[in-house]
């Protein structure tokens, strides 16, 4: 393997500032952005380094699939990393060097987030085979396989004795996370007419006993975890859209709703629907207590909380910080005051799309289809750092600690130590 030369600040600086603030012609962009000799592999003075860099998903086996999604699971008490690939296996890496502990084969590509139960040593992840998998994470063998009937992409939820896990036809199950035995239910009917790809997962708050789901038609729902009873009536979050005189092309809620607590409503969840912006609602009601309909086109959300700390040189703590990110390929990468809804920084993405973003090492990280992978400063969004291997990202990152684990869409899994500059 040949090894790329380093790349320069100020060329890294170009790269970054066009590819995240947007540009006018992204197609002449492509050959300067995306050099067929990647020049990124190791910068002394950049944020990120690449510790860890294997080719992984099997070439001959691949399935058409144009983009490697999902997110890699870590483990970071046995150094171990399991991740989904195209050629359809789930796989045990060692975190350290990337080399294979085990490989299972399912039945379709594997495009999910893997879960990690550490107390039963196992691994659950979904295949777009319509299967939920429970594998011995020690050496892959199988513990149960649940087939749900449509594919599963986003990461399952335990809660006690229960596993609660979603797939792409608007189904949400809850399972016995041991034998795959089914407690209950719940299906809603899919939207009609266009909807963007891919769907929401579902989260779940133990101390209310509810588990929240997002749907293909627009709406968040709220059930009980014992039994799946609705807690409250599901919201329509395309509602205000669907009274214009025009009605909203996407209905779709693909974003898996993130809880937090409020200063004045207390427990509160945040979901997004692509056409009808942001809204948060009060968890125990559905009340709503505030919405932001300009962030449009928004697929994932995730709440950064960085905890008080002393500022770098000394001086007073710096106070708790939290800003809710929501990535959106048609109107950027947003950050918003999860108390107010209000935005605090916005910035453009360029074309083709970008990943979930990932709190690493005191820094957001996210990846683009198009333009290598950024770690971003969660205050203002501005880019503290980039590498680039030509080949984009569409998978999300992981990160524990100072390390984080992302597969390109060419399937070369990578592991990256952080050092990003943390100010006051």
């Amino acid at each position: 393997m040949r090894r790329p030369t380093a790349l320069g600040s100020a060329a890294l600086g170009l790269v970054a500032s066009v590819a995240l603030a947007g540009c006018p012609s992204a197609e002449t962009l492509g050959d300067r952005a995306n050099p067929e000799m990647p020049s990124w592999y190791s910068r002394p003075s950049g944020a990120m380094r690449v510790v860890v860099h294997r080719p992984l998903t099997a070439i001959t086996r691949q399935t058409g699939e144009e983009y490697e999604r999902g997110r890699a699971e870590v483990d970071p008490r046995s150094n171990r990393v399991f991740v989904g690939s195209s050629d359809r296996g789930i796989y045990g890496l060692r975190a350290s060097d990337g080399s294979s502990i085990w490989r299972f084969e399912t039945l379709g590509i594997v495009q999910s987030e893997p879960l990690y139960d550490p107390e039963l040593d196992v691994v659950y992840a979904g295949s777009h085979d319509g299967a939920l998998y429970a594998l011995r994470a020690s050496n892959g063998t199988l513990v149960f396989r649940f087939s749900s009937g449509a594919e599963v992409a986003r990461r399952p939820v335990v809660v006690g004795e229960t596993l609660f896990f979603a797939n792409a036809a608007d189904h949400l199950f809850a399972i016995d996370r041991r034998t795959g035995k089914t407690r209950w239910q719940i299906h809603r009917t899919s939207a009609l007419g266009m909807e963007v790809a891919g769907h929401a997962g579902c989260t779940a708050d133990a101390k209310l006993g509810i588990v929240f789901m997002a749907f293909s038609d627009g709406h968040l729902g709220a059930y009980s975890m014992a039994d799946g009873t609705e807690k409250w009536p599901t919201l329509d979050l395309t509602a205000d859209l669907e009274q214009g005189t025009e009605a909203p092309r996407y209905l779709d809620v693909d974003t898996t709703p993130v809880l937090a607590d409020h200063p004045t409503n207390g427990r509160i969840v945040f979901a997004a629907a692509y056409a009808g912006g942001v809204v948060a609602v009060e968890a125990a009601s559905g009340n709503r207590v505030w919405y932001n309909e300009k962030v449009t086109g928004a697929t994932d959300l995730m709440l950064y909380r960085d905890a008080p700390h002393e500022p770098e040189g000394g001086g007073p703590m710096v106070p708790e910080y939290r800003v809710l990110v929501a990535s959106s390929a048609t109107s950027g990468l947003w950050g918003l005051d999860p108390v107010t809804g209000r935005a605090l920084w916005r910035n453009q993405v360029p074309e083709g799309g970008i990943t979930s973003p990932t709190q690493a090492s005191g820094a957001l990280m996210v990846g683009t289809t198009r333009y290598g992978l950024f770690l971003l400063s969660p205050r203002n969004g501005k880019i503290i750092d980039g590498i680039d291997l030509g080949g984009g990202f569409a998978q999300t990152p992981s990160a524990f600690g100072n390390r984080a684990y992302v597969m390109t869409n060419a399937g070369t899994f990578l592991g990256l130590a952080l050092s990003p500059p943390r100010k006051g």
